[in-house]
This record gives structure tokens, sequence and C-alpha cells, in this order.
């Protein structure tokens, strides 16, 4: 079932939101009474290969579940079902979060390494959040690093829609990439139910089916210019692209539209396709008509239309951001670092981890450094993670979904005017990556010779 906040809102089962195992450890915790205070860290190990950086994302929709974390009567019942013991099931149906959660704000710049949240809390509660809180910062930090290398690509030469409703992986996906986008400063989406929730500009133009109802595509232009004027934006590309510019510009000169109307191309060699189409609008006197683009673009076409110079005013980007067609997911885990007061950490082959619960310290240029919670501040730099939940409650009063996406955008905008040239290269881009302090350098080599490594 959908949850609320990205996705649909409504009522849904939350406690059985997560991983069998999961269940499996957490009931064996409460029955021998394991309830020590336990620190998982959510971090990304490796950057995919064409990312530079990445974009925090996914906070908000966290911290809503678990505010309303619990095990419904029915899902106790299903548990019941499968043969868990009466006892497990009495401390299940009890159970709420109610530790705390340090995180990144949304829309912050972060690299690997680097927790995008932490969790404190029982060490039950703690494990059995962990496959939610992936799933969303996860996912939601995909779309948004995807939408900021278009972004990026653009130059702010070309205005970004968002058009990815109908390719992305279901309608939860459908909101998440709307707002993600609108958090990388795209423009405006097509998505009407994520424009309503979050006040952003619905944007629209017609389809090809519009244009063959009709006879002719001169009669199609008419027809929708006359029942939507202040919506004139027409799909020019449905039999000859260039022809259809000019019936454009036929029907925008006889209904006086010239100061609101617009093309739209979405197919051919698009660089060439708006040079001409340019050429034909301004002969025909209409040099304010705007031209925008689609048709399966990406960070790369948008940057290859900008360095030829061409006359594109805007662009739907769809499918290829819907889905981060190239860099689907991330290496992200959430991994104990410490439980009962002492820190711990992991030492599999290429799996292992830092203990203790940390912060990162942001200098300038991101020059980042990796620290224990409990470390002084480093001149110059400032704290990353910042308290967010204490005792399962918001720290603060949760902002209408609109605020806490501005605010969001504010965050990126910032970051992205200080990110280091070779991080915000689209091709073998150079990740950052946090230095470790000299305590938790010195942490991490006590521990791992307690446990026979050095």
């Amino acid at each position: 079932m959908p949850t609320k906040g990205v996705g649909q809102a409504g009522s849904v089962a939350r406690g059985l939101l997560t991983d069998f195992y999961e269940l499996n450890m957490a009931v064996s915790y409460l029955r021998r009474g394991m309830e020590g205070l336990a620190t998982f860290s959510l971090f990304v190990r490796d950057l995919p290969a064409q990312r530079g950086f990445l974009v925090a994302a996914g906070l908000e929709d966290c911290v809503d579940w678990l505010e309303h974390f619990a095990f419904e009567a029915e899902e106790i019942d299903y548990l019941a079902s499968l043969g868990f013991a009466p006892g497990d099931l009495g401390a299940l149906a009890g159970l709420r979060f109610m530790g705390e959660v340090r995180a990144v704000p949304e829309g912050t710049v972060v690299f690997a390494d680097e927790p995008l949240l932490e969790v404190t809390a029982p060490i039950a509660e703690a494990q059995l959040v962990e496959t939610f809180l992936l799933n969303q910062v996860t996912f939601q930090t995909v779309l948004a690093s995807k939408a900021a290398r278009c972004r990026l690509a653009s130059a702010g030469k070309v205005e970004l829609v968002e058009f990815g409703f109908r390719r992305t992986h279901g309608l939860d996906a459908a909101m998440a990439v709307a707002r993600s986008a609108a958090m990388a400063g795209f423009a405006g989406t097509s998505n009407m139910a994520a424009a309503d929730r979050y006040e952003l500009r619905p944007v629209g133009t017609m389809a090809h089916s519009y244009v063959e109802a009709y006879p002719t595509e001169l009669e199609a232009f008419r027809a929708f210019a006359s029942d939507l004027p202040d919506r004139a934006i027409f799909l020019v590309d449905t039999y000859d692209t260039l022809q259809g510019v000019r019936h454009a510009a036929a029907v925008i000169t006889e209904l006086g539209l010239t100061d609101r109307a617009g093309i739209r191309i979405d197919s051919g060699d698009l660089s060439s396709m708006v040079t001409e189409a340019r050429a034909i609008l301004d002969e025909a006197g209409l040099e304010a008509v705007k031209i925008f683009v689609s048709g399966g673009l990406d960070e790369h076409d948008l940057a290859a239309l900008v360095a030829t110079g061409a006359p594109v005013d805007a662009a739907g980007v769809g499918t290829r951001l819907g889905v981060s067609a190239d860099a689907p997911y991330l290496d992200s885990v959430y991994k104990l670092v410490a439980y009962d007061g002492q820190p711990v950490l992991k030492l599999s082959t290429g799996k292992a981890t830092l203990p203790g619960a940390k912060q990162v310290f942001r200098g300038a240029g991101m020059a980042d450094v990796l620290a224990l919670r409990e470390e002084a501040e480093p001149r110059g730099t400032r704290p990353l993670l910042e308290p967010v939940m204490s005792g399962g409650m918001r720290l603060s009063a949760a902002p209408p979904a609109s605020r806490s996406l501005a605010a969001a955008r504010r965050r990126f905008e910032a970051d992205l005017s200080e990110l280091p040239d070779p991080a915000r290269a689209l091709t073998d881009p150079e990740a950052p990556r946090p230095t470790l302090s000299t305590k938790l350098d010195q942490l991490t080599k006590e521990l791992r010779s307690r446990h026979g490594l050095t």
C-alpha cells in the first residue's frame, strides 16, 4: 500500500513495512530483554560511477512514518498466522518508535561515507525501521541527484519541467520525482496531483492524438488556441515538423497570441530543428514565441543543446529522470555503529564500517570531515547533521509540504553554488570524500586491533 507523504495519503499498515529478518531479530532482542540504545547510521558506501555528488532527500517521509510507527491489529493477526508466539505478538503490539533521529536536511549535497541520517533508539525499534528508511532515503536521493545533474546541464539557459509521471515505477514514484525535481530547481511538473500537493507550477501542452483527431493540423491548432488561448503551446511534429511550425505561426498570428504562445518539438534532431523553427518564427515576427523540447531527454542531451547554442527556451524531462536510468540505485546501507554505550564496527571484506555515532563538519569548498558526534566543531566548519526527532516525536511542528520543499530547494541552491568543479562534471566526475577526524581514526584502529586486525 502507498505511504502517506510522497505517495497517496491515507491510513496504511506501518509495522509490516519491513523485511522478515528485521522481525526475527527484533523478536529475539525483545525476548532477551535487550533494551539498550542502539545507533544505526544510514549512508552510501560508494557513489555510482557517473555521480560526483548526491542530494539528500526523503527525510520528511521518514519522520512522518516514524511518528506513526505501530503494528495494527490485523498485522498482529497475520504474524500470529505465521506462528509468532503470543508473548512476541504482545511485545510487538505495544511497540512504538521512541527514539531520536539526527539527519542531514533535505536538499543538502552529500558524498560517500557521510551519514544521511542516524537513528538512536532501543535496538528492537531501531532495527525494525531499517527497511523503510533505506527505501525512502535511497530512492528519493537517487531522484534528486539525477534532477540536479539535469539542472547543471541546463546551465541556467533552459527552463526545466518534470514530465516523468507516465513512466515512473508506480504512483509513489511519480510524486517523489516531481518533488525531487522541484527541489533541484525544476520550474514545473506535468503531474497535477504533485502540483496541487506541493504548490508547484503545472505545465502541459498537447498530445499527437489531439492533432490526429482533426482533419488537418491547422484546424487542430486553431481549435486548441481558441479554447485555451493562455495555454497555446502547439506540438508541431505530428506530421512534418517545419510545416507544423508554419501552421503554428499562422494560428498565433491570426489569433493575436504572440506574447503567450509556444511550440513543442518532441522528435528528430532537436538542435537543428529548433534552429530552423526559430528562424521561421522570427521571420513571421514571432520573436517572443517560446520553443519547448522533449522526447527522452537526459542531462547529456541538455548539455549538448546548450553547447550548440540551440535556441531552446524550455525542456520537458521525463523517463530518464523518473527512473534515474543511468544510475537507478545507490549502495546505501544502515549499519549499527554503537550499542549500549559502546561503539561497534563491521570488518567484513569490502564492507567494513566506522564505529560510533557521527557528525559531518563541512568546511570551505565542501572539504568535509567525518568525525565522532561528540567532537568539537573544527574552526571554519559547520555541522551537517541536525536533530530532527526526540522521544519519537518531531522537534518542531511538521511544515506544510510546500514549505518543507521550499526550504530544501534553498539548501540545494546554496550547496550547488559551492560544489567543486570536478564533482559537477557530467562525465567522469571526481567525487570528494570526507577525511576522518583524528579521534574517529584512532577509535577505528583500536577496535580493529581488539578484533585481531591492524
